[in-house]
């Protein structure tokens, strides 16, 4: 097996950085796999990606150093062991509000004795060589999304459940779950008080914290103990990107003395 950045991070107490990818193309993928992320997310839930793109984008991910990760479109265990085996060594499974919906995901993600994964990593083997079979029950990391008020009441039932190596805060749904618009809400103290909650809850279960969350709020969450930080995603860097190049040199021709015709 190769080495896995994003579970060497959490070994050494360090929250681990990524990256998403909502946008089909390998191209984009290699291009942010490249930039020294910890980890790299392909989004099969509200990106615009399915399996034929989503395999090659974790092709692409490989030639960079970045741990491979899959989130998956639902708590579904077929569509989870096809990302498995097309090389995600970490998955996130949305809408996890549960225990026993905890416990399906797990299942889902180990080859018995210890879960129901059916054996068939028909390119993950290419990609991490052939004792992968010997590891994946213990470095494929299982991350339950906390997303709505009824998972952040049930978190210690969730956080209890063997094998779950993480959590994911969604800020969107859960905000939206919360009864306040979907973003970051910092500020409003029904979502503070769920983050803290949820914060609480790992440290007592030793359990990572993960979030999506943007550039400018990473260094409140790295402070705030969150191990798993998503800090930007193709689809915002690109729009940021384009609009700061456009605005600068819209700036310079304003500034300009008159037509150039």
């Amino acid at each position: 097996m190769r080495n896995n950045p994003m579970r060497e991070r959490w070994a050494a107490g360090e929250p681990a950085l990524g990256a998403w990818l909502a946008i089909p193309s390998s191209f984009s993928a290699e291009i942010v796999a490249r930039a020294d992320f910890d980890y790299v997310c392909v989004d099969t839930q509200h990106g615009l990606n399915d399996y034929s793109d989503t395999w090659q984008m974790l092709q692409a991910v490989n030639l960079g150093s970045a741990t491979p990760v899959v989130r998956v479109p639902w708590n579904e265990p077929g569509v989870i062991g096809k990302s498995l085996d097309a090389g995600a060594r970490a998955v996130i499974i949305p809408m996890v509000n549960t225990a026993e919906q905890a416990a399906a995901a797990v299942r889902a993600c180990r080859y018995a004795p210890d879960g129901s994964r059916s054996f068939g990593p028909s390119r993950v083997t290419r990609q991490e060589g052939a004792d992968y079979f010997e590891h994946a029950n213990a470095d494929v990391a299982v991350i339950p999304m906390v997303e709505t008020a009824e998972a952040v009441g049930n978190l210690d039932q969730i956080l209890s459940v063997p094998g779950v190596d993480a959590i994911y805060v969604g800020p969107s749904d859960l905000s939206v779950s919360l009864g306040l618009p979907p973003a970051n809400n910092d500020g409003v103290p029904a979502f503070d008080e769920a983050y803290a909650a949820i914060l609480a809850a790992c440290r007592r279960h030793s359990v990572v914290p993960g979030c999506h969350t943007v550039a400018s709020l990473g260094p409140k969450r790295v402070e705030q103990g969150f191990g798993m930080i998503t800090v930007t995603a193709d689809t915002v860097a690109l729009t940021r990107g384009l609009s700061e190049d456009l605005a600068a040199v819209r700036g310079a021709a304003a500034a300009g003395s008159g037509s150039m015709y």
